[in-house]
């Protein structure tokens, strides 16, 4: 169990130190960028989202901006390819691709226009693949590599208005699974972070039936776990090289429900019937 803790993780003999961050503008991405420009030790930092002017903002917030590059990235392209040799061409290597660019979705299934199910698919699914299959021979080639995808428990459950949500983190498990087990003997690894309810955006950012932000925080994310700590236990998670984690509270619901899915399935089922929406 990841206990909370307000200590920054201890990195200072972690190679590899060259890391590439997506969703890097804002929640668990950006307090990711400040926790390890705030490490003592030389780690290089490439931040991408779509919004410059927010990795910006994000970079002048951090310590050791000289170690900190900035790479406009819309994972609905398809220039993955030329993107991902950018990035390489920064600091001569990538170690470490955190994989966390998304967007969720607040909408009952038969309410929810086609367009948004591939949106959301196309971004949380498609664009992590894209990328993913762009850096492959990088990694092959150096026989070391480090993917850190940040899913989600509702990759593992799901409940009432995330059905599109939740099919695209489900989706990224079998994908990450396939690639960790056929890339062994390549050296590279493969994390799964599943984070509970984040304080985060995630949910005013999130899209309506119609493809329209939901612009409204919810009560479980606006009681949810604080995104710095989040990024704490992700490093913690990558330090250890886990290979499938939850993130957030301790003790929270969210984390009872993996229990209950795996071990009780058909209680978990009564419950997420009962679920409120929000």
């Amino acid at each position: 169990m990841i206990l909370e803790s307000m200590e920054k993780p201890n990195f200072i003999n972690i190679k590899p130190n060259k890391k590439w961050i997506t969703g890097a503008s804002s929640g668990i991405g950006e307090e990711l960028v400040y926790a390890l420009s705030n490490l003592n030790i030389d780690v290089k930092i490439i931040l991408s989202a779509r919004r410059i002017e927010e990795l910006e903002r994000v970079k002048e917030a951090s310590q050791n901006q000289q170690n900190i590059a900035i790479l406009p990235l819309d994972l609905t392209q398809s220039d993955f390819e030329e993107k991902t040799k950018e990035a390489i061409s920064f600091f001569g290597k990538v170690d470490i691709l955190v994989h966390n660019g998304g967007i969720s979705q607040r909408s009952y299934i038969k309410d929810t226009k086609m367009e948004v199910y591939r949106k959301i698919m196309e971004v949380n699914y498609f664009g992590y693949v894209g990328l993913t299959r762009a850096i492959l021979p990088h990694f092959v080639e150096n026989q070391t590599g480090h993917f850190v995808v940040i899913t989600s428990v509702l990759g593992k459950l799901a409940t009432p208005m995330r059905g599109a949500y939740a099919s695209s983190k489900h989706a990224l498990y079998g994908f990450f699974d396939g690639l960790r087990a056929e890339l062994y003997n390549d050296n590279i690894k493969v994390s799964m972070i599943a984070p509970g309810f984040i304080r985060t955006n995630v949910a005013i950012n999130a899209l309506t039936a119609t493809g329209e932000t939901f612009a409204k925080m919810g009560k479980n994310t606006g009681e949810g776990y604080p995104a710095d700590k989040c990024a704490n236990q992700i490093l913690k998670a990558i330090k250890n090289q886990k290979k499938e984690t939850y993130v957030g509270k301790p003790f929270g619901k969210e984390r009872l429900g993996l229990y209950i899915r795996r071990f009780l399935p058909n209680l978990f089922f009564k419950i997420a019937t009962k679920q409120a929406p929000e």
